[in-house]
């Protein structure tokens, strides 16, 4: 089974050099990128200090595939993710923080690594709760503000490294286990198609797809874990989570489904894309889904996507791309539409939606302009039916241009990376932290510097 992105690279941890002034104004206009804070160079510990109290010296360290979430008064939200594994294996956070008014603080878990899920009881809020640490899980903000995280590759309650399926809520400074096992490895039980139900639950599950619709439910797409068979590799099920139940909605009950992608542009009940790891999506303001790329089987080969679908009114529609893998981007001439644009095969795209509803995809894993694989930093946006490349290079590899911290220019570009968390401001603005990718000299390994984009 294949759990970590296809360009991981493995790099021992450097020591920690500083993190500079934390941003607290900038002159910034459309289409910059800003460096907001944290290291230009990779690999940097964290600066955690005291827990609850902000500071303008407190950091996250350099980390991929964590989770993000934004609150209702706008603060920004980190939990867990992985550093470089050590000599005696993977290192997983469980350490959650918030960023408000220019500074990070620390706001629960440890400073230590692969620290082991205390659940309490299921359903009863608790300060002394807290998840294990894990990564590739997947989080959401619902209706009312509270943050909620699912799944990934941890720690379960008896200290062992699994999948995971458990449910978890933080709001008013507490944790509460929601749902899911306390014990990693699970089965999906699926129920009937289309019908919520108590006993429903995604199978364990890391690396799949989350989005929150209007209402601020969950929808979760996919991913690499087990499905209603215990078979464990990758999923194409898609589940709803509302008012405190799962629904089963779409896709199959059993690994390793291929796509049926019907008519380009054609809405059928008969449509889903295949199984698959790693997909970037979009909800948009009419509470349509979009899934976009993405990694299909077998373990230890590359089958990268870069097929667009939506899934509205209950069916799913191939919407642009090919229904075929590992295909070079197509750029076209920068900040030009066309029909013919289309970004290459990837995995881990980052991905957000801005205040005039476009569609937006920075960097991933995957194959350029010449067919080269690895790591991008390029822009795209999408609307009107076309892509048009804003930014970035259109080839792998791209080093890290910084800038003055704090301060936007036209040349500043964050290094090509993947595994970052993002979240979107009140203006529309889009963030981005860490990751696994190139800095400042070039060099690759774990990020966690800080950039905020105005489109």
């Amino acid at each position: 089974m294949k759990i970590f992105t296809c360009a991981l690279i493995l790099v021992a941890l450097l020591s920690f050099s500083g993190c500079g002034n934390f941003f607290s104004s900038t002159q910034t206009t459309h289409n910059e990128w800003t460096w907001v804070a944290g290291s230009d160079i990779v690999n940097q510990a964290g600066n955690y200090g005291v827990q609850g109290t902000p500071a303008a010296g407190n950091t996250p360290g350099a980390r991929v595939n964590a989770v993000s979430w934004v609150d209702k008064s706008g603060s920004f939200w980190l939990f867990g993710g992985m550093i470089a594994p050590g000599a005696n294996g993977d290192n997983y956070f469980n350490d959650l923080w918030k960023f408000s008014n220019g500074q990070w603080t620390w706001m629960s878990g440890s400073n230590s690594y692969n620290q082991l899920g205390i659940y309490g009881t299921e359903g009863t809020a608790s300060s002394s709760n807290i998840p294990g640490a894990r990564a590739q899980a997947v989080g959401w903000t619902d209706s009312s503000g509270n943050l909620w995280l699912f799944g990934g590759l941890g720690v379960d309650s008896l200290s062992v490294g699994r999948l995971l399926n458990d449910l978890w809520m933080y709001s008013n400074g507490e944790w509460t286990w929601m749902g899911g096992s306390n014990v990693g490895d699970q089965i999906g039980v699926y129920g009937t198609r289309g019908t919520a139900a108590p006993a429903n639950v995604p199978g364990a599950r890391a690396l799949a797809l989350s989005l929150a619709d209007a209402s601020g439910d969950l929808w979760l797409f996919g991913g690499s874990g087990f499905d209603s068979a215990g078979n464990n590799d990758y999923l194409n099920d898609l589940w709803k989570y509302s008012n405190g139940q799962w629904t089963w909605v779409s896709g199959s009950d059993l690994v390793d489904q291929p796509g049926s992608y019907g008519t380009q542009g054609i809405a059928a009940a008969s449509n889903v894309p295949g199984a698959r790891i790693e997909a970037g999506g979009w909800a948009d303001s009419s509470g349509n889904l979009w899934l976009f790329g993405g990694s299909e089987g077998p373990d230890g080969t590359f089958h990268l996507f870069n097929d667009l679908w939506e899934f509205s009114s209950g069916e799913w529609t191939w919407v642009a791309g090919t229904n075929l893998t590992n295909q070079n981007g197509v750029y076209g001439t920068e900040g030009s539409a066309s029909s013919s644009n289309t970004p290459g095969t990837r995995v881990t795209p980052l991905t957000w939606i801005d205040s005039s509803g476009n569609m937006w995809l920075f960097g991933g894993d995957g194959y350029d302009s010449v067919g080269a694989l690895g790591v991008m930093n390029d822009l795209w946006e999408y609307n009107d039916g076309e892509w048009t490349w804003i930014g970035g290079a259109e080839t792998v590899g791209a080093s890290g241009t910084y800038g003055t911290e704090g301060t936007g220019a036209s040349t500043n570009v964050p290094g090509a990376r993947y595994g970052s968390v993002t979240w979107i401001d009140s203006s529309g603005n889009f963030w981005l932290f860490g990751g696994n990718g190139f800095d400042s000299a070039g060099t690759l390994g774990m990020l966690n510097d800080l950039w905020r984009y105005q489109p």
